[in-house]
């Protein structure tokens, strides 16, 4: 049986219809509101409705599964290839129609409705920590200019910062110092949000197994096993942990012709907050763990860069959490040494 292929381009309002008749090869193209989706594809025959990864894509895929269509994510990077000519709706939505032909494109995984929610906990956390560390060095340089020097650190420089405003009373503007208080009140508000949001996921991290199971690897946390749990779902979308690794970006770059290929710095590419998240956790392992340490992080230290042997601790968790949750095991320290002594 023929299965009918749309190619659906996403948008606030209006959406971008592109398909083919598989018999009588009759190309058609169609506008639809936002409302009038869903009952256009509940009166069609089942088929594969193809999407770029973007905003409200994982809604639309999970509205279009309840309808019996098969729903297919591609990544936007690999639908801007086959955009013929001028950027327009029309155009986009026919080259997400040619891209889901691809025989070996690789699509992005349906995240349910509880994924979403932790990812959303993790962004809004994420955001904070950046507001909070913007307002900190604000007051850091404001300060400054007054002729106060405070010590490197957070929570340190904060600490010094009431006794440097009780030195600078006879000297600065009764209305700056209150405005500067005010500042370091919603920094202790901002500090209260982020404890709030890292209680919630320790709420949710209780009922996932498998986000305790992941904290049992040396480098892994908190945020990192939610992270991962909810942005992943199922590992078994990715055929090894190098593969995992490559969608995390922490395999390197390839540059070659003639047959001759050179490895260079890594990719980068995927995920950049997971990527972050792994990096500083190895980072942290490197640095501090140092009397239970594997032996083979201290071997890869003799003979390679500090920041080398991080981004290599990086890759090797990527890899350990694969084979965690795809094979369903927990984590043991004697079997990776063993491993790595061999």
């Amino acid at each position: 049986m023929q299965i009918t292929t749309y190619g659906l381009d996403l948008a606030k309002r209006v959406m971008q219809l592109h398909w083919v008749d598989m018999e009588t090869g009759e190309i058609h193209r169609k506008q639809l509101r936002r409302q009038a989706l869903l009952e256009f594809f509940a009166n069609r025959q089942a088929g594969i409705v193809a999407m770029e990864a973007c905003g409200s894509a994982h809604y639309w895929a999970r509205e279009l599964r309840k309808l019996g269509h098969e729903v297919r994510l591609v990544a936007a990077q690999f639908v801007r290839p086959f955009v013929k000519t001028n950027k327009n709706d029309a155009a986009d939505a026919a080259a997400i129609w040619e891209t889901v032909q691809r025989p070996d494109m690789r699509f992005v995984a349906v995240k349910s409705e509880e994924q979403q929610s932790i990812l959303a906990l993790h962004r809004m956390r994420e955001q904070l920590i950046k507001i909070r560390t913007m307002q900190v060095n604000q007051v850091r340089g404001l300060l400054y200019e007054f002729g106060t020097d405070l010590p490197q650190g957070r929570q340190r420089g904060l600490k010094e910062v009431p006794d440097a405003l009780a030195h600078l009373e006879a000297s600065v503007s009764p209305m700056t110092l209150d405005t500067i208080r005010r500042q370091l009140e919603r920094l202790g508000e901002m500090d209260q949000d982020i404890a709030d949001i890292e209680k919630r996921l320790t709420l949710w991290k209780k009922g996932q197994e498998a986000v305790t199971r992941l904290m049992a690897i040396p480098g892994v946390g908190l945020l990192t096993a939610t992270a991962i749990i909810a942005t992943v779902g199922d590992m078994k979308s990715f055929r090894s942990g190098r593969e995992f690794a490559a969608f995390l970006g922490l395999v390197p770059r390839q540059s070659g012709t003639g047959g001759k290929v050179r490895l260079l710095g890594i990719s980068k590419r995927g995920d950049t907050y997971l990527r972050t998240l792994l990096t500083h956790g190895a980072r942290a392992v490197v640095n501090f763990q140092i009397k239970n340490r594997n032996p083979w992080i201290d071997k890869l230290l003799s003979r390679r860069p500090h920041n080398v042997a991080v981004v290599a601790l990086a890759n090797k968790m990527a890899r350990t959490i694969w084979a965690l949750l795809v094979r369903d095991t927990e984590y043991d320290t004697n079997h990776v040494a063993t491993k790595a002594a061999a």
